[in-house]
């Protein structure tokens, strides 16, 4: 669980996020959207870590303040998938995935870090790519790369430790299988000591896969709860200044919008 209580960022004089209290329960599929410019991304990166000037209060599971969180332990349990994702200098793909267990050893990975590197791989469709430069693959072939290194980071959780998922604009360059694959890893690796955390832009994929949805604007929070409680045309109007028409999707019974 993630818990935060009036969270504010400023970048100058410009307020990018304005006194938001939120919570991300654990076990279920807590996933962000709102307009470009709403401050999706700049929420991700403060609850996960990589914001500290703000003000307010980050807790992890009810107790632990973020700033105050062992850096090696949150690098443990902590995974972060960013918009950014660009590497400057060549490496192998097997490299780049391996990254992802640097916070696991000391000096050189072990056994069990070259097995869960090849698990990952092999889930991502990844192994031809192995041997391959990093920087010879497609927009798609990377970001599946780094999905592999973000979900290798954490993808043993050892009894009673609890992880956390970070997923900012994840379906970026993606085709419409590789987008659904994602999702439904993320959402497979599920469970009570697991907190998951996404930034979305289409509607759609939101409401086919968010137990929890919120929704953001301006730097504010206008709405979360349960997608079909919550999504009406009154909302996505004043939300994304659009009008649209919500019917039931025939098999799952979850709301589509209709432009």
């Amino acid at each position: 669980m993630i818990t935060a209580v009036n969270i504010s960022y400023n970048i100058g004089h410009k307020n990018i996020l304005n006194t938001i209290s939120l919570q991300f329960l654990p076990g279920i599929c807590n996933l962000i959207i709102g307009p470009n410019g709403s401050g999706k991304s700049t929420l991700i990166k403060l609850l996960s870590g990589a914001l500290e000037n703000y003000k307010g209060e980050v807790t992890y599971d009810g107790e632990v303040n973020l700033k105050t969180f062992n850096k090696q332990a949150l690098a443990a349990s902590r995974a972060v998938l960013s918009q950014q994702t660009e590497l400057s200098f060549p490496m192998l793909v097997e490299e780049v995935v391996l990254l992802g267990r640097n916070p696991h050893f000391e000096f050189n990975p072990g056994k069990k870090d070259i097995d869960i590197v090849h698990e990952v791989m092999a889930l991502l469709d990844l192994h031809s790519f192995a041997k391959r430069n990093y920087q010879t693959l497609s927009g798609g072939e990377k970001q599946r790369v780094h999905y592999a290194r973000v979900l290798a980071q954490i993808w043993e959780q050892p009894k009673g430790v609890h992880r956390y998922l970070f997923l900012d604009e994840p379906l970026n360059n993606l085709d419409i299988y590789y987008q659904q694959l994602f999702l439904s890893i993320a959402v497979s690796l599920l469970n009570e000591n697991t907190t998951l955390i996404g930034v979305v832009h289409d509607i759609n994929i939101a409401l086919s896969y968010a137990d929890q949805l919120y929704f953001l604007k301006e730097g504010a929070l206008i709405k979360n709860g349960v997608p079909e409680k919550i999504v009406d045309a009154i909302l996505l109007k004043s939300v994304f200044n659009i009008d649209t028409q919500i019917m039931a999707h025939p098999s799952t019974g979850k709301p589509i919008i209709i432009l």
